[in-house]
């Protein structure tokens, strides 16, 4: 797990240009599935075949991509202005370095205007987007030539070992779910399962869930989980807003879940002794779970959250340890997940 989640974390996938981080994964995955397969929109789907006649489909997610940037003007002076593909919070961003992805592959570091020369009118206010820059060092006329507005630019930072089982780096949201999809697929080989299973890498979660919506359309499952992080506990954090490091995957409950998709993931938790947490959204949980949950004419629908602090910074904090028992999780599911209990889902 770590060896995995540290290769893909430091790979480049922002929302819409997930192909290097996708070839990764893909290899990573083919030991475990029975098939391969991307979408037109880019979506990696692994299949693994069930053992009954008429097997039910299970479709489980975790999304590959990152949040990023993307130029919109490029200054006379070779500087690049940039916004957000996805929810960058600005606050984060000077001074750290990216890889930009114009005709070439060029790296450079995101600029801004040195406390030293802020005016008192200027310290006051907060950092905004429009007030950052890309700077590559390089003249203004190679900068033109090779950097086109539409470029995009991910951040660039080493993977992170800390005490214990801390792992910190960027697109830990949601590479880790991506990784306990894999550890799932590992797991899986112990068992006999009735249902089809689909894992899903998908792309563009980060810009509006565009990649499950496609991915649900074309699986029509009869279950479907979303697997994305939450937020770690932190000082000074409500305590409601927050869930536990190293207490294992959090199962959501509210009216984007299916009541019974829900109570049955908690039961195996209990079953096999594995820690787990609950958490509850009163509305859309803003995961590939609302989009699963909405498409075609409905799918019955849970969500598991890895907690994870610092998220949408380029240093996201998971627990391995939670990692892992979240992919225990998925596996125990799956094994039980038969055409007795699907068809129980429509009673309700």
């Amino acid at each position: 797990m770590h060896e995995f989640l540290e290769e893909i974390s430091q790979k480049d996938g922002v929302s819409g240009y997930e192909k290097k981080v996708g070839e990764v994964i893909a290899e990573k995955f083919s030991p475990y599935i029975d098939e391969t397969r991307a979408d037109p929109l880019g979506n990696l789907i692994f299949y693994k075949k069930g053992q009954g006649k008429h097997s039910p489909r299970l479709m489980i997610c975790a999304h590959m991509d990152e949040i990023g940037l993307i130029v919109t003007k490029v200054e006379e002076q070779g500087f690049l202005r940039f916004t957000s593909l996805g929810g960058f919070d600005a606050r984060t961003l000077p001074g750290q370095e990216v890889t930009i992805y114009g005709r070439n592959i060029l790296p450079g570091l995101i600029g801004f205007k040195l406390p030293h020369l802020l005016t008192e009118q200027e310290k006051n206010r907060g950092v905004k987007m429009e007030d950052l820059y890309l700077d590559t060092g390089l003249p203004a006329e190679v900068v033109q030539r090779l950097i086109p507005v539409g470029s995009v630019a991910a951040i660039k930072r080493n993977f992170m070992t800390l005490r214990h089982n801390s792992r910190a780096g960027k697109a830990l949201d949601d590479r880790a779910g991506v990784v306990s999809l894999w550890q799932c697929a590992k797991e899986l080989a112990k068992f006999k399962h009735e249902a089809d299973l689909y894992l899903v890498a998908t792309v563009q979660e980060e810009v509006g869930t565009r990649g499950a919506v496609v991915s649900t359309y074309g699986i029509s499952p009869d279950v479907g989980i979303a697997v994305d992080v939450c937020h770690g506990d932190f000082p000074g954090a409500l305590e409601q807003e927050v869930s536990s490091m190293a207490q294992g995957p959090v199962v959501t409950a509210g009216p984007n879940i299916h009541p019974a998709v829900g109570e049955r993931l908690l039961q195996v938790a209990k079953d096999y002794h594995l820690p787990h947490q609950r958490d509850v959204s009163p509305g859309p949980t803003g995961t590939d779970a609302r989009a699963i949950q909405i498409s075609l004419e409905g799918i019955p629908t849970g969500l598991l959250s890895i907690p994870l602090r610092y998220m949408h910074t380029s240093v996201e904090l998971v627990d391995l340890e939670d990692v892992k028992d979240t992919g225990l999780l998925l596996a125990y599911f799956t094994a039980g997940v038969d055409r007795t209990f699907v068809e129980g889902l429509a009673c309700l």
